[in-house]
């Protein structure tokens, strides 16, 4: 069972209205979007060695 399957599954936000966004306050969003995205993909690295680290331990 992969443990992915045990976390809850989270709603996806609602979209903002850009429309009422500044262009500086566009360029924030972009820029925290971006470090999200950042973290997101740390997240799946460091699962993706976890889950090989036990694929190795449970093929030997």
């Amino acid at each position: 069972m992969d443990t992915d399957d045990l976390e809850p599954v989270a709603k996806k936000p609602k979209p903002k209205d850009l429309s009422r966004m500044s262009i500086e306050d566009l360029r924030e969003y972009i820029d925290t979007l971006k470090a999200e995205i950042v973290r997101a993909e740390t997240a799946i690295t460091a699962k993706t060695k976890a889950r090989a680290g036990a694929e190795n331990f449970f093929k030997s």
